[in-house]
Order: structure tokens, then C-alpha cells, then sequence
């Protein structure tokens, strides 16, 4: 069974899904550090043809809280943010069918990060036609003081995995002897990404996948998540 464990991330890049999709479970973080500088609350989306950060406002905390812990803030505008969104892709040529999504998304109730994050996995995934089971990390039976690639390796010996699936950007971040010692193939996804006809400007690549969603038709985007990666291991 592959099983691939992240962070969850706020409509976050195409290479992100397919991880999802060529996953047999897809574990996602809920009982770690939420990292301030990080990817978690914001994302980048196209606004006249240039890269522009959108963010999901947290309510003032303790830096050292659990993602799980984490709130909203009471002053997010979903409806601020949703103009943003119909602004910058108002001649999209999938504008209707993604703002739909993403209405269901930003108006979800939850003030809870961790929920709301969780939910906007589930509702972009089954919109993109992937079946991925989900489960939270702090619900599995394992040490939960372990840190890095021994958590790691507790969550897949815990779910019964043979096979661990990680981006390529952590490729420096695990030994893979240490998994095959544990009966645990190692490999990672390398997303490829050719470029989309975007708004008319240079191509800017690795946006948010609102922004593939946006210019790229229901048939081509069911290409990108399931075909357009390559998985290598350590020793390819």
C-alpha cells in the first residue's frame, strides 16, 4: 500500500494532488507545529500576469500551537477574498466551474485551521475525481513525540504501508535504508508541469491549483493529475 503524509495546505500546487492521487491513503499532519513562514494559510494565484500571494488570516496565537490548534480570524472576509479570486481570473475559461468550488470552500464554517484546511483537501480532490482516503496523523497509534523520519516511518509500519511517497523536494530528508530496513520502499514525485495557455503573458508556473483549474479543461487536467509526474527512488 502506498501511503503518502503532508502538511495540509491551503489550495496549494498541482504536484500536491497528484501526490494524493497516486496515494493509497494520504495522511495529513493535524498534530505538528504550524509553521509561520510556511505554505499552511497562503498560496499564489495570477493577477495580471505576475504571482500574488493570497493568505487565510489567523487569529494571534502562540507560535508553538499545533496546526490543530490554530483559529481563523474573526475578521476573514470570505467574500473580500472570493472578488479576489473572480478579479484576477474573470476571463478564465473555467471561471464558473472553479469559483463554484471555491465558494463551498471559503464559506465553510469552520474556525478551526486545521478543519477548514481538511475540508477544502476533500472538496478540491472529489472536484478533481480523487477517491484518496484520508486520515488525520493524531488518530493513528503511534508515538506522537516522534520528530521527522522516525514519525515517519511509526505512521507507515502503523497503516500497514510497503511503499512511502514523498515529494522530490524532500528527497535529502530520508535514508532509504532506514525504510527498506522496515520493509518500506522509498520513492519520490516529481511533478512535470508543461505550460497552459494562462492569460496571455509569460507563463508563470507552480501557482495554486485554482490557477490550473481556471485554463485548463476537465479532460487535460485528469491528464496533468494522473500522468504529467515521474516517481524516482533515491538510488535511480
Amino acid at each position: 500500500m502506498r501511503v503518502a503524509i503532508m502538511q495540509p495546505y491551503f489550495l496549494p500546487y498541482i504536484g500536491y494532488f497528484q501526490l494524493i492521487a497516486v496515494a493509497d491513503l494520504f495522511i495529513v499532519y493535524d498534530n505538528i507545529k504550524y509553521t509561520k513562514k510556511g505554505w499552511i494559510n497562503r498560496n499564489r494565484m495570477l493577477l495580471n500576469d505576475k504571482d500574488t500571494t493570497f493568505t487565510l488570516p489567523l487569529k494571534n496565537a502562540s507560535d508553538h500551537l499545533h496546526i490543530c490548534e490554530r483559529e481563523i480570524s474573526p475578521q476573514f472576509d470570505a467574500e473580500k477574498l472570493l472578488n479576489q479570486f473572480k478579479g484576477a481570473y474573470q476571463r478564465a475559461p473555467y471561471l464558473r466551474e472553479t469559483m463554484a468550488l471555491l465558494e463551498s470552500i471559503v464559506h465553510h464554517p469552520a474556525a478551526n485551521l486545521f478543519e477548514f484546511l481538511l475540508h477544502s483537501l476533500v472538496e478540491t480532490c472529489e472536484h478533481l475525481g480523487i477517491a484518496t482516503p484520508f486520515q488525520r496523523s493524531s488518530e493513528i497509534a503511534i508515538d506522537h513525540a516522534l520528530k521527522g523520519q522516525d514519525k515517519v516511518l511509526a505512521l507507515c509500519q502503523a497503516t500497514g504501508a510497503d511503499r512511502y511517497i514523498n515529494p522530490i523536494g524532500g528527497l535529502q530528508l530520508y535514508r532509504e535504508a532506514d525504510f527498506l530496513a522496515k520493509g518500506i520502499v522509498l520513492e519520490f514525485l516529481q511533478s512535470r508541469l508543461p505550460p497552459y495557455p494562462q492569460s496571455g503573458g509569460e507563463f508563470v508556473p507552480w501557482l495554486s491549483i485554482i490557477d490550473v483549474m481556471m485554463f485548463t479543461s476537465p479532460a487535460s487536467l485528469q491528464t496533468a493529475i494522473r500522468q504529467q509526474f515521474d516517481m524516482t527512488r533515491p538510488t535511480a
